[in-house]
């Protein structure tokens, strides 16, 4: 039998994946190089662009060519892309075209507000763009759930990680919360044994960019396919033919663009090595958005913070910035292990960075649920950022409830992601230790060949050929086990 009906599908999607390419761009010019007097028109455009890409997923002839591929002799890649393709299908056949275009808007008009709003502490001026944005998430929640069976806040979930539940994330959250608050007091008394120099600056902006550029070579970023740019807030974006990235700098502050920068390299080598042969079709895109944090924090975290990366980065800073005596190397390792809690959810250490993703979620989740409104969630933010890390954000909503990007878009469902990815992170580089037993000197050496061609081969080459709990049992002999992020903490913190 002839395959017809999937060759219909494949030249489908790979129209779709040239608008999505378009799109990102677009994307990207708006957060990082668009005049402000371009938002409105940019914002139309990009409602036209989703409207356009809904209208060919949704027709109804892919429809009859997905059940018709069903019967079609496909090999095994052509059935897991085939899966994909239904998957992307039957999330846009529920959304009516007035919500697609009205969510764009709403989303790009909250967006933009934003960055001024933020800066200006104005939660009364982005509550109210919120509220629109959060009364379509519900809207779309309700008849995503309405055909799945689910809540709505797992019908959103289930875009960003398929298979994936609250339940599922009650049971692994709720483990790190019976560990998690100890451990933290724990490394931050023990911490506060140590006397440790803050580095000095000024560190002009331009120095540090240089730097983070060097990083990106180091970590085998491809600039023929790729930038980094400044935004308001760092992210990972483009294609994977031309990866964007971005970060944002503070002359006082040394490490947070640096790290911001490795953080979003782990996101754009993923990006970069995404299996360019099935490129335009689903099967070609990462896996789910958990994975591709795994990747960010296996870069950010996992390498980026290890004694032996810190030891390699050390003289790259002298170099560019003088020796000072925080730069001497003991205080410059420990001050970059460093545990203590604050507001800022991107500037956090790895030991409290859990408390703002599980905080995020949980008041996503009752807001998308329709427990809670746009109104209470100042006070319920301020409520857990003093039961967790004893930090008010009373009256603070910059550093408390505005500082994040994610809501602006409706991007519900997506924080969880942040600490299951640190969870696959840490379980992914237990696995390439055993695997590359000599790794820890490599690194110390500035060698980390052996540990992307391990990264490639488990983990970037499949893109979304499996499913994400086989991916990881095929990379480490076994499902996600949180485990391994436990000791992780306790090995490097206690």
């Amino acid at each position: 039998m002839d395959k017809q009906n999937y060759q219909q599908l494949t030249r489908t999607f790979q129209r779709l994946s040239r608008f999505s390419h378009l799109s990102a761009i677009a994307s990207w010019d708006m957060f990082t190089m668009m005049p402000p007097g371009g938002s409105a028109a940019r914002g139309e455009a990009l409602a036209e662009l989703s409207v356009l890409q809904h209208q060919i997923l949704t027709d109804k002839r892919v429809g009859q060519w997905l059940e018709a591929a069903k019967q079609e002799m496909l090999d095994e890649i052509e059935q897991a892309n085939l899966r994909e393709m239904t998957r992307h299908y039957q999330q846009a056949a529920l959304l009516p075209e007035a919500l697609v275009e009205a969510q764009s808007l709403a989303g790009s008009k909250c967006e933009h507000a934003w960055r001024t709003q933020r800066p200006a502490n104005d939660w009364a001026g982005f509550s109210a763009n919120l509220k629109e944005v959060v009364k379509l998430a519900r809207e779309e929640a309700s008849l995503r759930a309405a055909v799945k069976g689910c809540s709505p806040y797992d019908a959103l979930l289930d875009k960003f990680e398929p298979d994936m539940t609250s339940a599922r994330l009650d049971e692994l959250f709720g483990e790190v919360k019976s560990w998690l608050p100890d451990l933290l007091d724990r490394a931050v008394a023990k911490q506060a044994q140590q006397r440790l120099i803050a580095p000095q600056g000024p560190f002009p902006q331009a120095v540090q960019r240089e730097l983070g550029l060097q990083a990106m070579q180091v970590l085998g970023f491809d600039f023929n396919g790729g930038r980094l740019d400044v935004s308001a807030h760092p992210f990972c974006g483009g294609v994977p033919e031309d990866v964007r990235i971005t970060t944002r700098y503070d002359e006082n502050e040394l490490l947070s663009a640096l790290f911001g920068v490795v953080h979003e390299t782990g996101h754009a080598r993923y990006e970069q090595n995404l299996p360019r042969a099935w490129a335009g079709q689903p099967i070609a895109q990462a896996r789910s958005t958990a994975i591709h944090e795994s990747q960010s924090l296996f870069f950010e975290m996992q390498l980026g913070r290890s004694d032996a990366f810190l030891h390699r980065l050390q003289p790259a800073i002298i170099e560019r910035f003088g020796m000072q005596p925080a730069f001497e190397e003991g205080n410059f390792i420990a001050w970059n292990q460093r545990v203590k809690p604050g507001y800022i959810r991107v500037d956090a250490d790895e030991v409290s960075y859990p408390a703002h993703v599980i905080l995020r979620y949980e008041i996503e989740r009752a807001l998308i649920d329709g427990d809670i409104e746009v109104e209470d969630i100042p006070a319920l933010w301020n409520e857990k950022m003093q039961i967790w890390l004893g930090l008010s954000t009373e009256g603070n909503y910059r550093n408390g409830c505005m500082q994040d990007i994610h809501w602006t878009d409706g991007g519900f469902g997506y924080f969880p992601s942040y600490t299951l990815g640190a969870m696959y992170a840490a379980q992914l580089f237990h696995a390439a230790r055993v695997a590359l037993p000599t790794l820890d000197e490599a690194i110390a050496q500035g060698d980390f060949s052996a540990l992307f061609d391990w990264l490639r081969q488990n983990i970037w080459q499949h893109g979304s050929r499996f499913s994400t709990s086989q991916l990881i049992e095929n990379a480490t002999g076994e499902a996600l086990n949180a485990n391994y992020f436990r000791q992780h903490l306790t090995r490097r913190y206690l």
